[in-house]
């Protein structure tokens, strides 16, 4: 048993590392590419800038025609290991401005088209709920924590998301735990960052079956 489990292990780390690597290397590619593309863009302008403005106001309205509407509909069930898991609908519509959740912290539902930075980011003010949905969306778990989580179980979390390809952290008000866990359709309450269901969690849905866009980008977004 303790030998599997140590492979286990082994593989996750391995796993992680790799996707390290992998946004490392897609952090790198995009640099090249937004320095080449940006005389591209600059010409573009020039040349029709009337025709985007009119082009985005009109995506605009449309967007605003869906604002605060998430699309979502369900409930949660909640399972032996104390993972409750979204049944029903979980919209993935594109919107701009904000969106009214059906829960909170939200696991999914209309989002903004830009993801918050998802790459083992700490983020010590609260985030928008829109850019961070959109990270959940690329398979990234989401830890918050309210003012009657304890500071060392604050600095623990933080040591862990740090480490953690896919994964990003923030305080959060609207929530009855003082500390969340939440992927996309997946959200996990605990009062305290030993629980050994935070590390299950991390293991099962950093970049797991849940996620509608695997292996999307978790930097390039928004911070």
């Amino acid at each position: 048993m303790a030998t599997a489990k140590k492979s286990n292990n082994a593989a996750r780390k391995a796993r992680i590392e790799e996707m390290r690597r992998a946004e490392q290397a897609r952090e790198r590619r995009n640099r090249i590419l937004v320095i080449g593309a940006s005389v591209v863009v600059v010409a573009g302008l020039v040349v029709g800038g009337v025709v985007l403005v009119n082009s985005q106001s009109g995506k605009s309205d449309s967007a605003s025609d869906a604002k605060g509407s998430s699309g979502d509909s369900g409930h949660f069930t909640t399972g032996s290991d104390g993972v409750r898991t979204w049944t029903g609908k979980l919209s993935r519509t594109h919107v701009t401005g904000t969106v009214s959740y059906p829960m909170h912290p939200p696991v999914g539902g209309n989002h903004n088209p830009v993801w918050l930075n998802c790459n083992g980011n700490v983020y010590t003010k609260a985030v928008k709920d829109e850019n961070a949905v959109h990270a959940l969306e690329h398979g990234a778990v989401w830890v918050t924590y309210t003012d009657k989580a304890k500071k060392s179980d604050v600095d623990t979390l933080a040591a862990k998301v740090k480490q953690t390809p896919y994964s990003l952290m923030s305080p959060y008000t609207n929530q009855t735990s003082p500390i969340e866990l939440s992927a996309w359709g997946h959200q996990l309450s605990v009062t305290s960052a030993d629980d050994p269901k935070v590390g299950k969690f991390f293991e099962t849905y950093v970049q797991g079956k849940q996620t509608p866009e695997p292996g999307a980008s978790c930097t390039g977004g928004t911070m």
